[in-house]
């Protein structure tokens, strides 16, 4: 392949797309969380993230599991776990078994606050994709989620502002 190519312009361009609509959405969402909770959009997926860890024996996510399902370098998910835990929303702990291992739990306060951002961010989510699929040159990408996130859903752009 060139850089001409017509295919690799089309990935380009497909890339591209893709990245504006997740910072279009993205910035949606992080303004209301903002706005309605004082929080940020990873404050609210590691919230997301830890409220359903299996509490069993094992279960727990290590700090490794925890940055990747939330986008973050380990040690840019520490200092968020830590200002998290300074709120009153966290948790950190010795493992029982491991003592060299840390877990983290969401507290009540931190349990309450995530169901009632549930479904704000649900909203938010729907409204920034409802927004989007205006742009006629996001229309068919926001489509293309929409059935890979919701794809036995007749969820149309219609049903998401």
């Amino acid at each position: 392949m060139t850089v001409a190519d017509p295919q690799l312009a089309g990935l380009t361009h497909g890339w591209f797309a893709l990245s504006v609509l997740h910072d279009r959405i993205e910035a949606h969402v992080e303004r209301v969380l903002q706005v309605s909770f004082e929080l940020s959009v990873r404050e609210y997926a590691l919230l997301e993230v830890l409220s359903r860890q299996d509490s069993s024996e094992g279960g727990h996510l290590r700090m490794a599991q925890v940055a990747e399902a939330v986008g973050l370098s380990q040690s840019a998910t520490t200092r968020l776990v830590t200002r998290m835990e300074s709120r009153g929303f966290l948790s950190r702990y010795l493992c029982p078994t491991d003592r060299r291992g840390i877990y983290t739990d969401v507290s009540e306060a931190g349990l309450l606050l995530v169901a009632q951002a549930r479904p704000i961010n649900e909203g938010a989510l729907r409204e920034a994709l409802g927004i989007a699929a205006e742009d006629p040159q996001l229309a068919r990408l926001v489509h293309a989620v929409i059935s890979v996130i919701s794809p036995d859903s007749a969820l149309g752009t219609e049903r998401l502002a």
